[in-house]
């Protein structure tokens, strides 16, 4: 059974669709343009996973979309920050997608495989990024073909499921599937009749694999990671460990009018792959100048504040915003975890600040300062 509110328009995923015959009744909650489950397990249980063994998490709200045609390499090393044309095969990169004032409209990720090429993007950016690639196709010979049933039926239709934390790999080949040695690499290989493709992304804190798999082939594949040890987990504990591993989100802790460098992210950016749409802000800042803020990670002492809080040093100057917080439920003992914009004078030293959410209050330190 699932639980929605009524008239809700977003997209349920297809494994919270799988998940609906349960005996416990699923919370949905929105994320990254997808309904979804909020919690799976215990948090604390399913907290434990990520940071200790392996949790297997729905990543329903990923689309991918091919790039074809003979121009396809040309015109997307054009449109995106990072490397295209010189991606070996098999390997992914994460990218920025920037206009002409060399601000970001959004992010996704750019496979290669063999002279294939797809993308994966968030859900919640999908039509807005799809439309921007789209208006750059003038006399290039590019077609984009959606892979998620939208354009082709739902007899191709695909899904993801991610598995995290330390043990991933461990869990992976208990389930009879690949396991990567490097992060944004990727394999294919039959698994019970079904082509899937096993990635292995971007992490700090754990192993992150996503498995693309046919829809027919969902419930078995959860299954499998289920028997093989892994600890189901909702998008509550997911987001809290984002943040705990200093990932951003785009429309979260990445906005439309910031620039790469003020990100911090700069394994987006490829200095010496050509020019690309917003290129040459990128580089005047790369080799004249430098931002006034960056994206910094946060460690909180005290209640989870709202995206937005002011954080400010003692005299009341607001010196950054908080751009999103979470708890990390552990069984020893529960941390508040964050990402913030700073001014960049404000990140000198071992600084203290202060926020002010309603009638709360706490403090803030930039890790790592």
């Amino acid at each position: 059974m699932i639980e929605t509110a009524p008239g809700a328009s977003t997209p349920v995923t297809p494994l919270a669709l799988l998940l609906a015959s349960a005996a416990r009744p699923i919370e949905l909650a929105d994320y990254r343009g997808a309904l979804t489950a909020r919690e799976l397990d215990a948090p604390e249980a399913e907290t434990a996973a990520l940071m200790e063994s392996a949790a297997v998490h729905d990543l329903g709200w990923l689309k991918r979309i091919a790039v074809r045609g003979e121009d396809r390499l040309r015109w997307l090393s054009g449109m995106v920050t990072n490397t295209v044309s010189d991606l070996a095969e098999h390997a992914g990169a994460w990218n920025l997608v920037l206009n002409a004032q060399g601000r970001i409209q959004g992010d996704l990720t750019v496979w290669r495989e063999s002279d294939g090429l797809e993308l994966e993007i968030a859900a919640d950016q999908y039509d807005k990024l799809l439309g921007h690639l789209e208006r750059f196709i003038i006399m290039d010979d590019v077609e984009l073909v959606p892979l998620n049933g939208e354009g082709a039926g739902m007899a191709s239709a695909q899904a993801a499921l991610g598995v995290t934390g330390p043990q991933a790999s461990e869990v992976l080949e208990r389930a009879g599937l690949p396991v990567l040695a490097t992060s944004m690499t990727s394999t294919r290989v039959e698994w019970y009749g079904f082509d899937l493709r096993v990635e292995r992304v971007y992490g700090v804190l754990g192993m992150h694999y996503a498995l693309w798999i046919p829809l027919a082939g969902l419930e078995r594949l959860w299954k499998f990671l289920l028997t093989a040890g892994a600890t189901p987990a909702g998008t509550a504990s997911l987001e809290a460990y984002r943040i705990a591993e200093g990932i951003p989100a785009y429309g979260i802790d990445i906005a439309e009018r910031d620039l790469p460098q003020e990100t911090s992210q700069t394994r987006a950016l490829h200095f010496s792959k050509g020019c690309y749409l917003g290129q040459e802000i990128v580089e005047r800042i790369r080799s004249r100048g430098k931002v006034h803020r960056h994206l910094r990670q946060l460690e909180l002492f005290g209640t989870v504040p709202a995206r937005g809080t002011d954080l400010t040093l003692e005299g009341d100057a607001v010196v950054g915003q908080v751009t999103s917080a979470a708890e990390l439920k552990l069984a020893g003992g529960h941390r508040v975890v964050g990402l913030g914009m700073m001014r960049a004078e404000a990140e000198v030293g071992e600084k203290t600040f202060h926020y002010t959410d309603g009638t709360s209050s706490g403090i803030a330190r930039i890790v790592g300062s």
